[in-house]
């Protein structure tokens, strides 16, 4: 118990560990959603293919239940405040692009899960149990809920890119300790 206290502890100015690590693992499984996704469609048909449909809808489920787990974390220990040195419009875009990630780490897996039932096509979790539908079989709800999963992917990508630009400006221009509140202590 000691050790998931420590573990989930906050300090003022810096995120728990447990919050550290589910970012940092949440962005490895999105690293390799968001080029595998697009490209799946150009690969052979057939065993190469389906394996990674199937690794791709295992690792959207993990990316969707680390989700839900850094959200009920945040809720209940809560995170830092806002750094202090942060300009104000800093801190709108911070907000914005935090609140607007956790959104879509949420639907987006979702909207995946709902347009891979509407297919329809079973969704097996690393082959390990399958997922129940969440959409009717019907082609066209397919359709439309596969576009706004990839509306949604190509928004992560996007705000990606500004969270990771603002993450890069305070580590190597403004040298401020803003990337250092969400680096694990094992990799300091």
């Amino acid at each position: 118990m000691g050790f998931m206290r420590a573990l989930l502890a906050k300090k003022s100015e810096n995120y728990a560990e447990a919050s550290k690590w589910l970012h940092w693992l949440t962005a490895a499984c999105i690293f390799f959603q968001l080029p595998t996704g697009p490209s799946l469609e150009y690969l052979p048909q057939g065993v190469i293919q389906n394996t990674f449909y199937d690794l791709h809808r295992s690792i959207g489920f993990v990316v969707l239940c680390l989700a839900v787990l850094r959200i009920a974390i945040r809720m209940f220990y809560g995170a830092p405040a806002a750094y202090g040195g942060l300009t104000p419009l800093e801190r709108r875009a911070s907000v914005f692009v935090h609140y607007a990630l956790y959104v879509l780490i949420v639907l987006t897996p979702l909207l995946g899960w709902a347009a891979t039932s509407a297919y329809p096509v079973k969704i097996s979790v690393f082959w390990l149990f399958d997922l129940p539908p969440l959409a009717p079989a019907n082609e066209a709800l397919s359709k439309a809920l596969f576009k706004a999963h990839e509306i949604a992917a190509f928004s992560i990508a996007t705000l990606l890119v500004a969270h990771i630009g603002g993450a890069l400006m305070h580590r190597f221009w403004k040298h401020d300790g803003v990337f250092a509140r969400m680096v694990p202590a094992r990799w300091r």
